[in-house]
Order: structure tokens, then sequence, then C-alpha cells
């Protein structure tokens, strides 16, 4: 006797595969710079050797100021970044032998 419309199906017996989407609440962090798009207009310090190795891998870096990315643009088209030469400047001893 074929299944007729109008009775139920047993509930145990899956109708066919079953897909779920579940949604993950985040909240976006985005750290604000004194202007957004500030970082863009400077060159930024990074040690020699993590801009060598961006080049190979193409993983980003990360500035002395804090800003990361992969680095792409000639530094010397931009002027130097006003918070990485602040310390920087703070990082390196003194060379005329004073504190």
């Amino acid at each position: 006797m074929p299944n007729d419309p109008f009775t139920p199906e047993r509930e145990s017996e899956p109708s066919g595969p079953s897909t779920r989407t579940a949604v993950l609440e985040r909240e976006e962090t985005v750290p604000q710079v004194q202007e957004p798009g500030d970082h863009e207009r400077f060159s930024h310090y990074v040690r020699k050797e993590k801009i060598l190795e961006s080049a190979l891998s193409g993983e980003p870096v990360t500035a002395l100021c804090g800003k990361v990315w992969v680095p792409g643009r000639d530094p010397k088209r931009f002027p130097v970044c006003p918070e990485c030469k602040e310390i920087y400047e703070g990082l390196r001893k003194p060379q005329d032998g004073g504190e």
C-alpha cells in the first residue's frame, strides 16, 4: 500500500540529512588612532629581520607603535611615524655619554 499523505510519519525515522547553522556573536574591536588612516601616512619602525621574514612568508609585521600590516610600500616616500620615533628614541642608549 502506498504512503498515505494524511498519515503522519513516525518521528523515529529521519526524513533526510539535517543541517544547522549556529551564529557566534562577538564584538569587533578596532583600535582607533588619532584619525582613521593616520598610520597609513607614515613609515614605521620594525626590526629588519621581521621585514625580511615578512617578505618571504607574507606574514604581517608589528611596528613599535602597534600598527600591524604586510609591508609593501617604499618607506622612504613617507615621513617617520612620530609614535614609533618616540618609542625608538626611548629604547636607544645615549651615544654621547649622557644618561
